[in-house]
């Protein structure tokens, strides 16, 4: 069999647009016609007699197809400009590139302390961080601009494509406030959090529902002063006095450090549930693999330091 002679120029275009995500903005950037860059990726798909780009939506989705020619395509230009530094005497600069998604109800100490383990496995890593709602990081996720998602809850089954979630583990909850009101609550808990000024993930997240649950299995009714959809900003809020906040227990050290905060109680299992989302069962990018495999030990070291 004979393959096709593959026109490189059409690959960079079709690859400049998957990584835009739009003809529109692939043709501003690299000052050329919309009409031009179509034909030229209609012409790329009749030579790979492959469909790259799903048009039936809004948008420019990859393909199955279009994934697999997105990644090569990135590893070909990637070898082809350390081929030009090489010849000219510049160095290597090779990197390994990991782009993950944060869903905006995962705290960001928590999603950075499952990240961390591959940040230090690979010192070169070129590391890309998105924060967003889960629906619109899943959809770039299934359009080959994200390589993972990290979010406390699992990928919904009426996604178009089939995304495999890999549970990570589930961190215990450690009630937390500034000191004079946590000395305050300490005593008699948990019922002393009934009433109790509080500070909640916003009513869509499932931490909250899960937080929810534990309160009424304990017929407790907080007094919710406040919902945030930024973990960072809730802690920010409970250092400034407003309320009390729940804390995972898994950052429950850098919490305490940073926003001078103490512990209410013992810690409770409404636990803060970690997710990694992919498209492939397996995980063939290795700092994927490598947040999948040092996950556990994180969750399981948190849970061990506590009282």
């Amino acid at each position: 069999m004979t393959l096709p002679h593959l026109n490189y120029h059409h690959l960079r275009l079709f690859w400049e647009v998957a990584r835009s995500g739009s003809l529109r903005s692939a043709a501003t950037r690299l000052h050329l016609s919309q009409p031009t860059i179509s034909a030229q990726i209609k012409a790329l798909e009749t030579t790979l007699d492959e469909k790259l780009f799903d048009r039936s939506g809004r948008g420019m989705k990859l393909t199955a197809s279009g994934r697999l020619v997105m990644e090569c395509a990135g590893e070909i230009f990637s070898l082809g400009t350390e081929m030009m530094r090489s010849l000219h005497g510049l160095g290597s600069t090779r990197t390994l590139r990991l782009n993950v998604g944060i869903t905006d109800s995962l705290p960001k100490l928590v999603a950075w302390r499952l990240i961390r383990p591959a940040v230090t496995a690979f010192p070169n890593l070129q590391l890309s961080c998105v924060e967003g709602h889960a629906q619109e990081l899943l959809g770039q996720l299934a359009s080959g601009r994200l390589d993972v998602v990290l979010s406390d809850e699992a990928a919904p089954s009426s996604l178009p494509v089939k995304a495999f979630s890999h549970l990570l583990g589930e961190s215990p909850v450690v009630f937390c406030a500034i000191p004079a009101l946590a000395k305050k609550l300490s005593r008699n808990f948990p019922a002393s959090l009934k009433d109790a000024p509080t500070l909640l993930p916003a009513s869509r997240t499932a931490w909250r529902h899960e937080l929810e649950r534990w309160f009424d299995s304990h017929r407790i009714r907080p007094r919710i002063v406040a919902e945030f959809d930024d973990a960072a900003l809730m802690k920010t809020a409970a250092a400034d006095g407003l309320g009390l906040v729940p804390i995972a227990a898994v950052v429950l050290d850098e919490a305490v450090q940073r926003y001078g905060l103490k512990p209410i109680g013992r810690p409770v299992r409404c636990g803060l549930s970690c997710y990694l989302i992919t498209l492939e069962r397996s995980m063939r990018h290795p700092a994927v693999a490598v947040i999948a495999t040092e996950s556990k030990d994180v969750m399981s070291s948190a849970r061990s330091k506590l009282p």
